[in-house]
């Protein structure tokens, strides 16, 4: 009867353990800490407040001149 007994109890553990691995977040491994901050920001939520002071602040800031196609094709 023993060993029935340890049978159900690796059994037990392998499924504790693997009920606890499925409630884990994943990990994940990133190459550059850009990739990290881009991934964090497609889950994060920004709250309105910010978003509204963002788009007044960045309302302020003048767009840079267009060049022309021909300042593009010779340097200048």
């Amino acid at each position: 009867m023993k060993p029935r007994s340890k049978l159900s109890q690796e059994q037990q553990q392998s499924e504790q353990q693997s009920a606890a691995e499925e409630t884990r977040p994943q990990s994940q491994e990133f190459a550059t800490a850009e990739e990290m901050v881009r991934f964090d920001a497609k889950q994060t939520e920004v709250p309105p407040q910010i978003a509204e002071r963002l788009k007044q602040s960045i309302a302020h800031i003048a767009p840079p001149p267009r060049r022309s196609w021909w300042q593009n094709l010779f340097g200048q």
